[in-house]
């Protein structure tokens, strides 16, 4: 043994010990006197900064970092030796579905589902012969059975009590939810149920409590903090708020003779999860921790009701209508970070739901991405795979730092519910998803196939319901809190897009020339930057040959009948081709230059006055376009 170490420290005397002052004397000596915290250091959306890299003497400081899986504070799981989680698949219940949908729950079973969502439509009044037969087809041990219903919750939580009573079922066998969250119903429609108000609706959340108190592993109380997320808020906007309702819910429901206990123990969390991979696993990691920290100084009388329960499901807010597929590495690595974050389940959206309806194909790929996880990957096997990792402990410690900031400035100033009212939190999370938005129509944020490198080829050639791609308006009728809007962050780009589709079911589609000609790396990388600008509106881009002169070029756009001529060369060189071709086209087509030369005034001057470049709004740009050509008024 003795020999073995030696020879491991003769190993590694080749490979010396490198100071964090040796690293950042080489960073800057390789920056060349540019400023490093503009050129590495990363201001991140949720408030803090990220440093370029991270080493051991940076988890100095961080509390919990001695800290172990399933035990309080809970930052790294609440299980002690694996990181197992339940593999969701909600499916839709009305009366005229209601056969097909408990055929369909037994077919997903077989094929790897343990957790089955039922959302029951709000018309669909169900009875406990209905709720029996439902009970009796699709549960058994080991599968979870949720049960989305809304106002009927209070009936369903007293069939599950009778369900099993009459069928001597162990109540501990028993798992799943029944998702009740009337705070979200309020938020999300602006006024209360008919014949509801607010204090009827914590009594229901009470009596949903009571009737399931029997039952240890049914999760009756939701926290949908996943509806923030989905109508862009930030990450840790989504936390902070989540927390601020969940303790809402302790200080009504406690109001109302409820245990803390009994209250935290019936709680389930829903978060949204999104692309950025790190953050999101550390935003389970500090939920976690957050939770564990706000119920101990509520004083339970039971230190395990400081779990938080997690159910995830993967963002809708990044997902795209066109270029679908790629919503399936979207959803890959968001299945990853829950996974890793250590979520107790997780539901993978299809990648075709954005257009409204979703596919056998499509279900399975989602079902099979967590199947992969955990069956292939391994990902079940270990507590808190990221443990000790530099990067994501500092990004855990900072998240759970903004969200607690977050949380005690709406906790100052009167709660949760007071906030709802005073419309702050719908304001924070309006204004962080216009950010959002401007950083979706400027490139700043990439949603690929959407607003860059788009499928030149894909067009939809069907009628949609105008929900399906239009961002939703707040509604202009009476409120009494203003209702927050769930929406996709591409729908205005996918908009755009679509309107030129219609417009081309009864028109010529509006076609672009890329006209290269000059300097060949400039020209191509122009045509190639003009090609991915324009594809975006879904018109059709004519890839022209390169040309050697002016008169073939002028030849080949006529040739081509596009209305929009791209000028693609570089900067020295536009002053000498632009005034020509221009003269010729102006009256045939859109003159366009790709790029902002120096002669930009200059040419201005001579009447082109159409630039594209790397600086121009998309969104806005195309639009203009579209004005142009008369696809829209």
């Amino acid at each position: 043994m003795a020999e073995k170490d030696s020879n491991t420290d003769r190993l590694f005397e080749e490979f010396k010990p490198v100071s964090t002052e040796e690293w950042e004397e080489a960073i800057r000596k390789d920056l060349k006197g540019a400023d490093y915290e503009k050129k590495l250091v990363w201001q991140s959306p949720e408030g803090f900064k990220v440093m370029p890299y991270y080493r051991e003497e940076d988890l100095e400081g961080i509390p919990f970092i001695h800290s172990l899986p399933g035990i309080f504070p809970y930052v790294r799981g609440n299980r002690k030796f694996d990181n197992t989680w339940k593999i969701r698949q909600d499916i839709s219940v009305d009366r005229n579905n209601f056969e097909s949908s408990l055929q369909k729950a037994k077919t997903i079973i077989q094929k790897g589902v343990n957790s089955i969502g039922f959302r029951i439509a709000e018309e669909f009044l169900m009875e406990y012969p209905e709720f029996e037969k439902l009970m009796m087809q699709t549960w058994q041990k080991g599968i979870e059975i949720n049960l989305e219903a809304g106002l009927q919750t209070p009936r369903i939580a007293e069939f599950l009590s009778r369900y099993a009573r009459n069928n001597n079922l162990s109540f501990e066998d028993l798992e799943g939810s029944l998702s009740f969250d009337p705070l979200a119903y309020v938020l999300l429609n602006g006024n209360y149920p008919i014949n509801e108000d607010e204090i009827s609706l914590f009594e229901k959340a009470r009596q949903i409590i009571e009737a399931t108190r029997d039952f240890p592993h049914i999760k009756s109380l939701t926290v949908s903090g996943y509806l923030f997320g989905n109508s862009g808020s930030s990450i840790v906007q989504e936390l902070a708020f989540s927390l601020s309702a969940a303790v809402e819910y302790l200080h009504r429901l406690t109001d109302l003779g409820l245990n803390v206990s009994d209250i935290s123990k019936k709680m389930r969390f829903i978060f949204s999860i999104g692309s950025n991979y790190f953050f999101e696993i550390a935003k389970l990691r500090a939920a976690r921790l957050l939770w564990a920290k706000i119920l101990k100084e509520f004083r339970p009388d039971d230190m395990e009701a400081s779990k938080m329960n997690i159910h995830c499901v993967t963002s809708a807010y990044n997902k795209t209508l066109y270029d679908p597929h790629v919503n399936m590495l979207r959803t890959t690595t968001e299945a990853m970070a829950a996974t890793l974050g250590g979520t107790d389940s997780l539901e993978v959206l299809p990648f075709d739901f954005p257009a409204g309806k979703t596919t056998e194909f499509s279900e399975r790929i989602a079902r099979n991405q967590q199947l992969i996880l955990k069956e292939e990957a391994g990902f079940d096997k270990i507590a808190d795979p990221s443990a000790g990792a530099y990067y994501i402990e500092n990004l855990t410690h900072n998240i759970a730092r903004e969200a607690w900031r977050l949380f005690v400035e709406i906790e100052n100033q009167g709660g949760y519910y007071r906030a709802l009212k005073t419309e702050r939190l719908q304001d924070m999370i309006s204004e962080n998803a216009l950010k959002r938005e401007a950083a979706i129509a400027s490139r700043k944020e990439t949603l690929v196939g959407t607003n860059q490198y788009p499928d030149l080829n894909e067009y939809i050639n069907k009628e949609l319901d105008p929900s399906i791609y239009t961002k939703p308006q707040t509604p202009t009728s009476a409120y009494a809190i203003q209702p927050l809007i769930p929406y996709r962050g591409s729908m205005p780009m996918e908009e755009l897009r679509y309107r030129t589709d219609l417009y081309s079911k009864n028109h010529k589609r509006p076609a672009v020339f890329l006209l290269h000609i000059g300097d060949v790396a400039m020209r191509q990388a122009r045509a190639q930057f003009s090609s991915n600008f324009f594809g975006c509106a879904g018109f059709q881009i004519i890839t022209g040959s390169p040309v050697s002169s002016i008169e073939d070029g002028i030849r080949a756009a006529r040739e081509s009948k596009a209305e929009i001529v791209v000028i693609c060369s570089s900067d020295d060189e536009y002053i000498q081709y632009a005034p020509a071709i221009y003269q010729e086209l102006k009256d045939e087509a859109l003159i366009v230059i790709a790029g902002n030369p120096p002669s930009a005034e200059e040419l201005k001057a001579l009447g082109l006055t159409r630039f594209i470049h790397i600086r121009s709004q998309l969104l806005d740009t195309l639009r203009q376009y579209q004005k142009d050509l008369h696809i829209i008024p």
